[in-house]
């Protein structure tokens, strides 16, 4: 309580954590840490490989590039910061850095929500309606699609972090979370923030009521097309593909609407953390396995990559 008093009139805030400095807790630093070195391994070689990959130049793998790209900065914005803290044993960050923390972390989040649409929306055309594909998601269709997702995600970003953070915190600046998220910024405030969170209440509708929506009625449109499909066998793979595609969905929106689309009073500090755990380092290690490193596309160009940069030289 001490420590946390003398920065009460400080201009740094405390990040709380997930880690203490028992021993129990360094095995689970030891996860976070690994879950962020094969984070940023996969997502950067998927990048490599859709970029040298010339059959892998499509629609669809140039917005799972982005995502990939999304991810990266994700993760990085938040994981090095929590190793850091745990290493150092200093668990302050400054006011800029938590301005800035907050600002790219709804970024991302924001434009990776419509982002996923997008990709549901690539998946629908190229499955329910392919002779029209060519048309409907033309390259220049892929790029405002994603330019889209980032241009809203920043807009949003700016409207948000300007607001949250110029609340006065008359109380103690310990932030209960282990990065700098509105819902726990907003706790520290002293005064009465009701407008600003029915603000939240219709980004949170915008931002992921709707996305998820238009993502689960198209995967619905998509398993009724593959349900009509003759082959039994491309049934299986279809039905298998799309259920792990909403798996990871629900694993990113279902958390993610828990947290920002409930009064801020009713949050708790360990369901908070738990749940952010799944959207900012869980699922962008899985988006890379799921939609892609289990893709026959993929595989393929890994191997032709493999053979021509390896086993061919010797």
């Amino acid at each position: 309580m001490m420590e946390h008093e003398n920065y009460t009139f400080s201009s740094d805030f405390i990040l709380v954590g997930l880690f203490s400095s028992s021993k129990t807790s360094l095995v689970f630093f030891s996860f976070i840490f690994f879950i962020f070195i094969m984070t940023i391994t996969e997502n950067t070689l998927l990048i490599l490989l859709i970029h040298s990959d010339s059959r892998l130049h499509t629609p669809m793998y140039f917005l799972l590039s982005h995502l990939s790209f999304m991810d990266i900065l994700h993760i990085s914005n938040i994981v090095p910061k929590m190793i850091a803290d745990f290493l150092s044993g200093s668990r302050t960050i400054s006011f800029a850095g938590c301005v800035f923390q907050t600002f790219l972390t709804l970024t991302l989040l924001g434009s990776e929500c419509f982002l996923l649409a997008a990709m549901s929306y690539d998946r629908y055309v190229a499955i329910c309606h392919p002779l029209r594909y060519p048309v409907l998601m033309r390259d220049n269709s892929s790029g405002l699609l994603a330019a889209g997702s980032w241009l809203v995600g920043i807009l949003n970003s700016v409207v948000h972090t300007a607001f949250a953070l110029h609340f006065p915190f008359c109380h103690s600046r310990a932030i209960d979370h282990f990065f700098c998220e509105i819902p726990a910024i907003l706790k520290l405030s002293c005064t009465d923030t009701k407008l600003y969170e029915r603000g939240i209440y219709v980004s949170g509708t915008i931002f992921l009521l709707i996305p998820f929506s238009l993502i689960s009625i198209s995967y619905v449109q998509i398993l009724l097309t593959v349900f009509q499909m003759q082959s039994s066998e491309a049934r299986q793979k279809s039905f298998s593909t799309c259920l792990f595609h909403m798996v990871v969905v629900i694993m990113y929106y279902g958390p993610f609407i828990f947290t920002y689309m409930r009064p801020p009073s009713s949050h708790s500090p360990g369901q908070d953390k738990f749940l952010a755990i799944f959207y900012t380092i869980l699922t962008p290690t899985l988006n890379p396995v799921i939609y892609s490193f289990r893709n026959k596309d993929v595989l393929t160009a890994v191997k032709n990559i493999v053979q021509s940069n390896f086993l061919n030289k010797k």
